[in-house]
């Protein structure tokens, strides 16, 4: 569907970038802040036009823009975006300016760098949701690496150069598999666009190898157990504002990557390597629950949390039925948005008191009542409460893991539970109890202020909004899911159709048709 207002994908994509060129141009580090926020404010409100002008019940991609960028080889500078990239690009566009504002608040060294390179992130970020060119798609993937890995590296903590090192070998080993499988595609297929090849009936050895080399790399980046080592290290040792955005939607470019490159264009190897992919969510969610119940670091805790709640997402994409895949995009929102406020709550308290281990903590509820508030609300979000916006998304996972996988769907709920113990032992070890360490007591602890509770506020109104009026999003979300299903049933049922002729012909004695 082409837009009434033109070019609108590529002015939310770059406008990021354009900000961070005038970060590093203009003079003095109070400049440098505020420039950077308005640009992250203003490339907010651009993307709430995507919301405003959005077509309900189009199926397909809208507001497209699809020029050729290197005609020998057919690839194409190609944006779309439809119901299952929507609020992923609203996810990315509405945590950056929160990200960006706790930065202007405690980040103090070498401000202009690290704004600049939270700008680049965000043009990667939104770039890796709205590219419809499998080479595009690589490009803003690749480009998502570089100013992370010097975000935790430079900003990060005392293991820091380990973290971002770790982070970067993990990420581009599953890079280079995606440049294997992109070459697979197109030799195979002649073509980069992500939608044609949706529609292709692609061999099923070719679909086999391609698939393993995406989903690999998508493993990765999800991360998905026994893929997901680095995260823990990358998440403790970045600054709060990286682990916002690296939990918040870098996490996502996996799942994303799963939902419109692996599950759809080789449906054959996809429902092939099903039973597999959910075998390792189910151990992801019950092994990232179980780890986090036994974390002492509040930040370590939220980071494995991460590990379980996204296995959740994977189940509910392998599903492949509507409950299913319409729970995970809504989910993927969720978690960015739940984990995320962990995270800010996180450092918000680790910048009064400059530690994160739970037993430094007790009766914060008596000191910090503000806080200690909202910390509960935030982690009974993450937990699924029913009325916040957790629920939402893993009930509707369930509801179509278990019609797809039943037995996968009850592993899935144990680690319900096991959220909300964790969650609640560090609520409880946190924030309950008498006081024994004089530095929490009220007349050394403050509690948050206006300029904080502007970054608080919003992730939990939004936790209501979701929690309470979910087919606001599903709405949205649903008939883009359905066409996806529609076409990859489509797509399975010709390959093997073409699949039985061949065999046919072979047994007959005739040559197969070139």
């Amino acid at each position: 569907m082409a837009s009434s207002i033109p070019y609108l994908l590529s002015i939310i994509t770059f406008l990021p970038l354009l900000g961070a060129v005038g970060v590093m141009l203009v003079p003095g580090d109070s400049a440098k802040k505020w420039l950077a926020l308005a640009t992250t404010l203003v490339t907010f409100a651009v993307s709430l036009l995507l919301w405003s002008n959005w077509q309900d019940g189009q199926a397909g991609m809208q507001f497209v823009e699809d020029v050729v960028w290197f005609a020998p080889l057919g690839i194409r500078y190609a944006l779309g975006v439809d119901g299952i990239s929507l609020l992923l690009v609203l996810l990315t566009t509405f945590l950056m300016p929160i990200a960006v504002y706790f930065s202007i608040l405690y980040v103090k060294q070498r401000i202009g760098a690290y704004m600049a390179l939270m700008l680049l992130l965000e043009t990667a970020m939104i770039g890796v949701f709205l590219a419809l060119d499998l080479v595009l798609f690589f490009v803003f993937f690749e480009a998502s690496l570089i100013p992370m890995y010097f975000l935790i590296g430079e900003w990060g903590g005392k293991n820091r150069v380990y973290a971002a090192v770790k982070f970067f070998i993990y990420t581009f080993a599953g890079s280079a598999l995606m440049v294997v499988a992109i070459l697979i595609v197109y030799f195979s297929t002649g073509t980069f666009d992500i939608l044609a090849l949706q529609g292709t009936a692609i061999a099923p050895s070719v679909q086999t190898w391609a698939f393993l080399a995406f989903a690999l790399a998508f493993a990765v980046k999800t991360p998905l157990f026994p893929f997901h080592t680095w995260l823990p290290d990358a998440h403790v040792q970045a600054p709060t504002a990286g682990s916002i955005l690296l939990a918040g939607v870098l996490l996502k470019m996996g799942t994303y990557g799963y939902l419109r490159v692996a599950m759809p264009i080789f449906p054959e190897a996809a429902t092939q390597f099903g039973p597999l992919l959910g075998v390792l969510a189910c151990v992801g969610i019950l092994y990232g629950s179980l780890v986090a119940l036994m974390q002492k670091d509040i930040k370590s805790l939220v980071a494995y949390s991460s590990v379980a709640h996204l296995g959740y997402v994977m189940l509910g994409i392998i599903a492949m039925n509507v409950q299913g895949v319409s729970g995970s995009v809504l989910q993927m929102v969720n978690h960015g948005l739940s984990t995320g406020a962990l995270f800010l709550m996180v450092g918000l308290l680790y910048e009064r008191r400059h530690t994160r281990m739970l037993d430094d903590f007790g009766g914060l509820w008596a000191s910090v009542p503000v806080y200690t508030g909202l910390f509960l609300v935030v982690a009974m979000s993450s937990a699924g409460l029913p009325g916040l916006n957790g629920f939402v998304g893993e009930f509707t996972i369930m509801l179509g893991a278990y019609e797809a996988m039943p037995l996968f769907a009850v592993l899935a709920a144990v680690g319900v539970v096991l959220a909300a113990w964790y969650l609640l032992t560090a609520f409880r070890k946190m924030a309950q109890g008498p006081i024994t360490n004089v530095a929490n007591d009220r007349n050394h602890l403050r509690d948050l202020s206006v300029k904080e509770l502007v970054m608080v506020v919003p992730l939990v109104l939004l936790f209501f909004v979701i929690g309470l009026f979910p087919n606001l999003f599903f709405e949205k979300i649903n008939p883009s899911v359905e066409a996806m299903l529609e076409r990859r049933a489509a797509v399975m049922q010709a390959t093997t159709a073409e699949h039985a002729s061949a065999l046919q012909l072979v047994e007959i004695g005739v040559p197969e048709a070139k």
